[in-house]
């Protein structure tokens, strides 16, 4: 997914409610050119696998050591952010509006949809510090927060499109995209919508990606 700038990000997070993404399998014209004799013989599944979702080591706030597509996301419906538990920003409202947002989702949380929060600073965040956070904020099952090694946590972050096109705005942490990633693995649908918009309207946007693919099966 190719990175945009701070003010695009707000202005399509703002006025596209959880619209679904360009498809990764896709990727630009330019880059399709360039590989289509690489890619052709792949399927999407396994494309998208390739490109955007590394089978990286993770630690859970619970000290569990997990891959990141294997164990957290394959076969699964998740919705995955990014924070740090020292942040004066945008982190926690963003995890205190999560929270409200699981609590309408109810016990469909860790049922058939995931929370993943990976934390932006892995060197600082260590399991027993995003315990404490997911704690502090009343986290409830279903929720893992995630640290890991510095460069498995930036591949991931650039992997999953939590990047901004100036790299100045980039490296600056305390200015980072507050936006959510969701995930339907199975359907190969993956979409994203803003953190701080009203718990109703993501709980909404979630369940659109997660159940809208199975409508038409269970109506047939």
């Amino acid at each position: 997914m190719t990175a945009i700038t701070r003010r695009t990000w707000l202005a399509v997070l703002g006025l596209l409610p959880a619209a679904e993404l360009v498809s990764w399998a896709e990727g630009s014209d330019k880059n399709r050119k360039k590989e289509t004799h690489i890619w052709e013989d792949i399927p999407p599944r396994e494309l998208i696998r390739r490109r955007h979702l590394p089978d990286v080591a993770l630690v859970t706030h619970q000290g569990k050591t997990v891959r990141f597509y294997e164990d957290l996301v394959k076969g699964k419906k998740v919705v995955i952010n990014f924070v740090y538990t020292r942040c004066q920003g945008i982190c926690v409202p963003v995890t205190a509006n999560l929270v409200r947002v699981q609590k309408l989702l109810g016990d469909r949380v860790g049922r058939d949809i995931f929370f993943y929060s990976i934390t932006l600073k892995p060197e600082e965040d260590t399991p027993e510090a995003l315990e404490k956070y997911a704690a502090l904020h009343g986290v409830g099952p279903g929720w893992l927060f995630l640290t890991g090694k510095p460069e498995d946590v930036e591949l991931l972050r650039k992997k999953l499109g939590f990047t901004y096109a100036d790299p100045l705005e980039d490296a600056n942490k305390a200015n980072h995209v507050g936006m959510l990633r969701l995930g339907n693995e199975p359907y190969l649908r993956w979409a994203a919508c803003p953190g701080q918009a009203h718990p109703a309207w993501i709980a909404k946007s979630i369940l659109l990606e997660m159940d809208g693919p199975t409508r038409p099966a269970a109506t047939a």
